[in-house]
């Protein structure tokens, strides 16, 4: 039987001396972050209280984007620093990253020639990083494109260019690159609390969630990278902390690829609550969101409401043939946007996605907002404040040219494309040529390769962020849970009864996912 992994982990996180960098959080901005300082050379400590991307930083509509509706918004800069973050990821992760066409359906006359302009403008700011060029599409070609469009009143569309990706996986890459570059990173561990001296802050407390036991750990220089939960560790700070942010959450929903069978997304550019909807193809199966629904408490496992879920079906109704009904979802999730509070009462939809950084008093360092394509520039912005903040070596960024863990231009089939340069490993771990389930692409190997090498605790880490299977089909994804929670025991010497719970445990979370 291997040997747990985590026990060496949870041994470094907690061996005696300062760390230069201790970073709270284990979603985009966390994970940026931690990359950011080891690769300079900083002695990085990342904890994460549940699971690397539980959050939001799993639950995106899969795109690498500058942001169409920004542009439209007059957020020029963002969109123009988000195209250019764009392209370094597309050449810093191609294992994880592909380019993809979007068509924009035109049902107006001057549908074609306003968004066309607008796309143009969207090529000009990627500059040379731009992954293609848009470019009108008659009724035809768009149907060609996107075979299920509408074609009744279609009298073209825009094609234009982005970034798709796997959002946790990505996750699981910076994790990786993380640990190659020196960095510890430690899942299922909650900071309890800040230490401390003469009004400063200069370490935290936090819980070992499968031993029960607390530890206490020093750093130069802390951040606060936690999300939708930054203003709860502000409160650890400061119990009078005035909140940072509006939270608003998001949902999608998954269906067969039958509804998007071409090899183009579409973007409907203006829906009846002003915001734009995707349809994007995604591991053979497609996803189609957003919503934006203002919420006033946060949760791990946030919940789609029935209007959302009738919204997505009903907006995408009017565009796609056939139409995706209720008994075609195999998937729904939501997930919630750390939007930073403006000045006045604006709408979610129009609030800045650009990230904010904000020291207090005590030094802590928080960083919020942005989103995963500027995932890089936030952790470089945050390193940059922190070495000033704490007095640590000024060194200059190595991320914009950074190849991240795996590596690899060598295309692939999926699922094992994702793993880059260790699909072969991937495939030599037993249970390779054993499937997980019928209707999920996965395999054994992989879930096993996800607990030794990817530091994936429980069968909900196995089947929603090493795989996707929870996310592809609820259901299947629920069948399968008691052989993943079999592999899962094996692996980190647990019985079958502890097997039994788990499997147990992931299927009433996976139930959430159903409608």
């Amino acid at each position: 039987m291997p040997q747990d992994p985590r026990s060496a982990i949870l041994a470094a996180a907690t061996a005696p001396g300062i760390w230069d960098v201790l970073v709270i959080g284990g979603g985009a901005s966390g994970l940026g972050t931690a990359v950011e300082a080891a690769t300079r050379g900083h002695r990085t400590l990342l904890l994460e209280a549940q699971d690397y991307a539980k959050g939001t930083s799993s639950r995106s509509t899969k795109l690498v984007h500058g942001g169409v509706r920004y542009l439209a918004q007059g957020n020029v800069g963002l969109v123009r620093e988000a195209l250019h973050e764009r392209g370094l990821l597309r050449k810093n992760a191609p294992h994880l990253v592909r380019d993809l066409g979007f068509v924009v359906p035109a049902y107006n006359w001057w549908a074609g020639p306003f968004y066309g302009i607008g796309l143009k403008l969207y090529d000009i700011l990627a500059g040379k990083l731009n992954l293609g060029s848009s470019k009108y599409l008659g009724k035809e070609a768009a149907l060609e494109r996107a075979p299920t469009l509408q074609p009744e009143g279609l009298m073209g569309g825009i094609l234009y260019y982005d970034g798709q990706f796997d959002d946790a996986r990505l996750a699981v890459t910076l994790l990786r690159t993380l640990e190659d570059h020196g960095g510890v990173a430690l899942n299922y561990a909650p900071v309890t609390g800040l230490l401390k001296e003469d009004g400063k802050v200069v370490g935290v407390r936090f819980r070992d969630l499968e031993t029960g036991r607390e530890y206490e750990v020093r750093a130069r220089a802390i951040v606060n990278a936690t999300g939708v939960w930054v203003d709860d560790i502000r409160r650890m700070e400061n119990a009078d902390a005035k909140p940072m942010l509006s939270p608003s959450q998001g949902t999608h929903i998954v269906v067969d690829r039958r509804f998007l069978p071409g090899d183009s997304a579409i973007m409907i550019p203006r829906t009846d609550d002003g915001r734009v909807l995707f349809a994007v193809p995604w591991h053979d199966h497609v996803v189609i969101g957003t919503t934006d629904t203002p919420v006033s408490g946060t949760s791990f496992e946030p919940r789609p409401l029935e209007e959302e879920i009738d919204f997505i079906l009903n907006t995408a109704g009017r565009y796609m043939n056939p139409a995706p009904t209720r008994a075609d979802v195999l998937s729904t999730y939501a997930g919630l946007r750390p939007l930073v509070k403006p000045a006045d009462n604006a709408d979610t939809k129009e609030i800045s996605r650009d990230h904010v950084i904000r020291v207090s008093e005590g030094g802590l360092i928080t960083l919020t907002g942005g989103k995963w394509t500027t995932y890089r520039r936030m952790g470089e912005d945050t390193v940059n404040r922190a070495e000033r903040v704490a007095g640590l070596p000024e060194r200059l960024t190595v991320t914009p040219g950074l190849h991240l863990h795996g590596w690899s231009e060598e295309p692939r089939p999926d699922p094992l494309r994702v793993y880059g340069s260790d699909a072969e490993r991937v495939e030599a771990l037993p249970g390779a040529d054993r499937q997980l389930h019928p209707e999920l692409p996965y395999t054994e190997a992989e879930l096993r390769w996800g607990v030794r090498h990817e530091s994936a605790r429980t069968v909900e880490d196995l089947l929603a962020r090493r795989t996707r299977a929870l996310l592809l089909n609820a259901r299947a994804s629920s069948e399968a849970a008691p052989r993943a929670a079999a592999i899962l025991a094996e692996e980190l010497g647990q019985d079958a009864a502890w097997a039994e719970a788990q499997a147990r445990a992931y299927q009433n979370l996976a139930q959430g996912y159903q409608l």
